[in-house]
């Protein structure tokens, strides 16, 4: 990050390894997800009605097998397209056809990129509103512990601040987001690394006295192996959401000194330490803590304990951290719970930060590509920002975080399911392009373009399909997220088509042109 060079956007090339790796810690935020997405996981059951919660962890093992096919695709295609600037996945995607010596194939090169950049839309433009209605949350949680109401509106305020408040920095450019990122990050992995420590220790000291069968897990072996095939698969559903941010590094290209050396290193690095060292750490530590000390009311009104308590807490992790602090902290669990809810806003920045920072920048090629407003790929004069998007994305997030508010579990979560709809159609994409294209060329390996990339289509069509069949089939509020989410996802489909065909017809181009008009160019 040491010196600076412009590109032909007016970017500016100031990311080494580092600023890119961090960019996209920041988006997985592990900090934020074990908090706000361990209730999920020990609620999930499968189709029966059976508790899934034993292969929480194992499903999170499955999730990254799943994730890290995908980041070696994304890899890959970072690698032999260095030139993709901030285009990210809508560059490969034109790229992947117009480089084929067929011109009947260089012909779909328009349509591939226009899938992708909806996909890619629907993923990033959708998470940070969701972040936003998280972080309402969050602090509405946090002032609650202080005997602190807060109203409908009040919440809805918090939304719109922090919205305001995360595209302020991202207006400041990468570099600026780069060093917010730096610091999240250092902030939620030692909180991490201290509540896991302690957690394992609470475990192993058993402060509390409690009976052998009284831990969730009888001893360590059982959070590592499987349990029920059914059970993982579910579990992995949950998971793969909390690992998504990996590919964000793809989107600086326009940003990075060496983009061809840094941005593929930068996919595979954010993967390892955020999701195969930070997640399978904590989740394993959390598991390890958990028994049926702990406990919390069920909406009957019946005391429930151990992984049921953990299914209908709010914050069942903000529970665990009461537990262990007033064993190990001299009785200051309700401190050290504070102090880890306030990690836990950190990452929601950062990872809220991440998310706009990319999907801004998708869409500023786009518009230079004439595929979205030009006004989407206006500049900041001082800091070479896509300003315009920025703003734009902060209205949209905190429009979207105010539904989520509103309207409670059944809309946050269909939204997020929207997003995550875009999340799998977006990587399926990038894995069947990452073999259209090798495949041919002499750089082609079997392995790493046609096994791995394979491999990482099929099951993220697996995912896809079963989070959506296994919301269906769930009935009640999970189908109605489920509807709402299929709702919004072809709504916006509809928009880019007609958005699509209509600059078309305006500017004379061809949606598919005849495959005689290929043959000159690539």
């Amino acid at each position: 990050m040491a010196s600076q060079t412009s590109t032909t956007t007016g970017m500016k090339k100031t990311l080494g390894l580092t600023g890119v790796t961090v960019n996209a810690m920041a988006l997985i935020a592990p900090g934020a997800f074990l908090w706000m997405t361990f209730q999920l996981q020990a609620a999930n059951t499968d189709v029966s009605g059976t508790s899934t919660g034993l292969d929480m962890w194992t499903g999170i093992v499955a999730a990254l097998i799943v994730a890290f096919l995908t980041a070696f695709a994304f890899a890959e295609l970072a690698r032999r397209y260095p030139d993709a600037g901030s285009g990210s996945a809508y560059y490969f995607a034109e790229k992947a056809f117009l480089d084929r010596e067929e011109p009947a194939h260089r012909r779909w090169a328009r349509v591939a990129k226009f899938i992708t950049g909806w996909a890619a839309h629907l993923f990033y433009w959708v998470y940070p509103g969701v972040m936003v209605a998280f972080m309402a949350v969050l602090v509405t949680y946090i002032m609650g512990q202080f005997g602190i109401v807060v109203p409908l509106w009040g919440q809805i305020a918090i939304a719109w601040i922090f919205s305001a408040v995360v595209g302020s920095i991202a207006m400041r450019g990468i570099s600026g987001s780069t060093t917010a990122s730096i610091v999240i990050n250092v902030i939620q992995l030692s909180a991490l690394v201290v509540f896991s420590i302690l957690a394992i220790l609470f475990r192993m000291q058993n402060p509390l006295g409690v009976a052998p069968e009284g831990w969730f897990h009888p001893a360590a072996p059982s959070i590592v192996l499987p349990h029920n095939f059914a059970g993982l698969l579910f579990q992995s559903t949950i998971a793969i959401l909390i690992l998504v941010g990996f590919e964000s590094s793809t989107a600086l290209g326009a940003e990075a000194i060496n983009p061809k050396r840094d941005i593929p290193r930068g996919v595979i690095l954010s993967l390892v330490i955020q999701g195969l060292l930070a997640y399978l750490f904590e989740y394993f530590a959390a598991n390890y803590a958990l028994s049926d000390q702990l406990t919390a009311t069920a909406a009957d009104g019946t005391v429930v304990t151990g992984i049921g308590a953990a299914a209908v807490s709010s914050a069942p992790i903000g529970d665990l951290a009461v537990q262990i602090g007033n064993a190990f902290l001299g009785g200051n669990g309700f401190a050290f719970m504070l102090v880890i809810a306030m990690t836990v806003a950190i990452a929601i920045l950062g990872t809220t930060l991440a998310a706009m920072n990319t999907g801004v920048r998708i869409s500023f090629a786009m518009s230079q590509d004439s595929e979205m407003p030009d006004i989407m790929g206006l500049l900041h004069d001082e800091y070479a920002t896509p300003y315009v998007g920025v703003i734009i994305m902060v209205i949209i997030s905190a429009i979207i975080g105010t539904i989520g508010v509103v309207g409670g579990v059944v809309a946050l979560t269909g939204i997020t399911l929207a997003s995550n709809l875009g999340t799998f159609v977006l990587y399926a994409l990038i894995c069947a392009l990452t073999v259209i294209a090798f495949v041919g060329t002499k750089e082609y390996s079997l392995f790493k373009h046609g096994v791995i990339p394979t491999l990482g289509f099929i099951v993220n069509v697996i995912m896809l399909l079963t989070i959506f069949v296994v919301g269906i089939i769930t009935g009640g509020t999970t189908a109605q997220a489920t509807y709402l989410a299929l709702g919004i996802s072809v709504a916006w489909f509809v928009m880019s088509v007609v958005y699509f065909v209509v600059t078309s017809l305006r500017h004379g181009k061809a949606i598919v042109p005849a495959a005689h008009e290929m043959v000159t160019g690539k």
